[in-house]
């Protein structure tokens, strides 16, 4: 059965190795602000921007089967030294974005599709500077579960939250090679995720081998969530 896959945001990091490990099975769309390397790809691009853009539906299937929204932002910063603004714009971008997207998109979601969204280790597990982006993204954990309750059976939803990952977003934490180290070693796979690790497993949840898999939110973190090894 030919199926059809639409990512917010695949042009780079963790949506550019889905598109590239997808995109022989499956015909793909992705809509984001940037075609960067996508132009080497057999790929449907929409130009969009998620938080200032509304969707353009005629330009997408009348069928989708799998959606995966990327866009997110990392901002580590004492609570003090965030502003009102700061986190609601971290909740426009993680947030409030995707959902615009997903009441565009629902009509289109077909039986046993399947839709993934990204979170944080930080929303299981409390970490200092993270407050904004916790708050953002344990939304979306939250929107995820309700969601998936309520299109059960017919769309299964789940979120992935990892931990750091080496990524253009992460670029400022991983910059030299003292940073790359402490972070490495704060894991207890002592190495920081790399994007093909988080596209693994977007790719099982879009695909029918985790058709008993909805509601979840799946930690995919080197261990710093669940083990203390240091």
């Amino acid at each position: 059965m030919h199926k059809n896959i639409l990512l917010v945001g695949g042009s780079h990091g963790i949506g550019f190795e889905i598109v590239k490990a997808l995109q022989n099975q499956y015909t793909i769309y992705v809509a984001s602000r940037t075609n960067d390397e996508l132009g080497n790809l057999d790929v449907n691009y929409i130009s969009f921007d998620a938080t200032s853009d509304a969707l353009d539906e005629s330009e997408l299937p009348d069928e989708l089967h799998g959606f995966v929204y990327c866009p997110g932002s990392i901002n580590l910063k004492p609570f003090k030294m965030l502003s009102l603004d700061t986190f609601k714009e971290d909740m426009e971008l993680n947030f409030f974005s995707m959902v615009a997207v997903v009441k565009a998109i629902m009509p289109k979601m077909a039986e046993g599709s399947s839709m993934v969204f990204f979170s944080t280790v930080a929303v299981a597990t409390g970490m200092p500077f993270h407050t904004s982006v916790a708050a953002a993204k344990g939304a979306i954990e939250g929107f995820s579960k309700s969601l998936a309750a309520e299109f059960a059976p017919k769309v299964r939803v789940n979120t992935i939250a990892p931990s750091l990952v080496n990524t253009p977003l992460a670029k400022r934490l991983l910059n030299n090679d003292k940073k790359r180290e402490l972070m490495d070693q704060r894991h207890p796979l002592k190495r920081v995720g790399e994007a093909k690790d988080i596209a693994n497993l977007a790719c099982f949840l879009l695909k029918e081998e985790s058709s008993w898999v909805t509601g979840q939110s799946i930690g995919i973190d080197g261990g710093i969530s669940t083990l203390n090894v240091n």
